[in-house]
């Protein structure tokens, strides 16, 4: 082979090597026979495309906090230009009157909640520090037990949290830092209904996310510590379409809220959701009473058994005219109360 050919040569075979590399990749790239692909479940489908719709709306949601935080600024500056003395933000905090009241998130059941939770639980305290800084009469709150995976992820999400101010964040449990006959836990499996507060005792919620699989677990823990408890007034006061159970922040707000306006019914119904369904107790009543009389028209004169057993087969063949109903009452209740 002459010196001409030879560089020619080398090059056909470094192509010729080139493209059998990229088959040979192609090839073990192929499924072999007899393997199957593992099919991806719709459920999983979801999880992937609403993680990259997470992803996708990163910036839009920094943008939006952004835009939240210049607003939130602006009407502090009109608020503080309105005032007519011409006093800054200090003559606003000056009304603050501290409670005595004692609030403890209890976080002793970490290990009964999965990192979704935990992160739903963190979520909630953040709410209940930033309510309590910014009330008229602020309790003195404490977060007890904040050890393992709540205090990791709050190191790991929200460092700032070591600076926090007015709050007793600590390891221990609270039966170690509140003498026992102050300490009240508040469940909604207790019999006993909170009708006051009083302002010397220390009120414990429980800091559980668990979507009701620890049915009675405060109420439990309370009875073995032989600790007081009570459940907040809101079955005398509200008639709800979901279970009584509130999330952490709502106790909290609800407390505060009390503390202000000494107003069972005006702090519920401030505090509660609207996805709740939240309706006064007298409305429901009313509302029972109008439906069941309707029914006994219909049923030309049925006694009261039957036509209780029939409003409840109403409630379940209409769920959207009942709920209707409860937002109206909801709606028009809450227009009607102060700002």
């Amino acid at each position: 082979m002459s010196s001409e050919m030879l560089p020619a040569f080398i090059e056909t075979s470094n192509v010729d090597k080139e493209q059998g590399i990229n088959e040979d990749q192609e090839e073990s790239q192929k499924p072999r026979l007899g393997e199957e692909c593992e099919p991806i479940s719709k459920r999983q489908m979801k999880k992937l495309i609403k993680q990259k719709q997470w992803e996708e709306q990163r910036e839009l949601r920094k943008q939006k906090r952004k835009e939240k935080r210049k607003r939130k600024k602006l009407e502090r500056q009109c608020q503080m230009e309105s005032n007519s003395d011409g006093n800054d933000r200090k003559r606003v905090r000056r009304d603050v009157v501290h409670s005595t009241l004692r609030l403890i998130i209890d976080c002793s059941f970490d290990d009964l909640m999965v990192l979704k939770d935990i992160k739903k639980l963190h979520k909630q305290i953040q709410r209940c520090y930033a309510e309590n800084r910014r009330a008229l009469h602020p309790v003195q709150s404490y977060i007890t037990s904040m050890i393992a995976q709540l205090k990791k992820n709050m190191d790991e999400n929200d460092k700032g949290w070591v600076n926090w101010k007015d709050i007793h964040i600590k390891p221990e449990h609270y039966s170690e830092l509140i003498k026992k006959e102050d300490l009240i836990y508040l469940t909604s499996d207790s019999p006993n209904i909170l009708k006051e507060l009083d302002e010397s005792k220390a009120y414990v919620i429980g800091g559980l996310v668990d979507h009701n699989h620890h049915k009675g677990l405060t109420y439990k823990q309370a009875s073995d510590y032989g600790i007081n408890h009570a459940q907040l007034p809101l079955g005398n006061f509200v008639k709800m379409n979901s279970r009584k159970v509130l999330a952490v922040n709502h106790v909290f707000e609800i407390i505060l809220e009390y503390l202000e306006t000494r107003d069972w019914q005006e702090a519920f119904f401030t505090i509660l959701p609207q996805r709740k369904g939240a309706v006064p107790t007298d409305k429901a009543c009313e509302s029972a009473s109008h439906d069941s009389q309707s029914v006994r028209m219909e049923e030309g004169g049925s006694d009261s058994d039957s036509s209780e057993e029939e409003y409840s087969r109403n409630e379940l063949d209409s769920p959207h005219e009942e709920k209707q109903d409860k937002e109206n009452h909801t709606e028009s209740t809450v227009n009607s109360l102060p700002h």
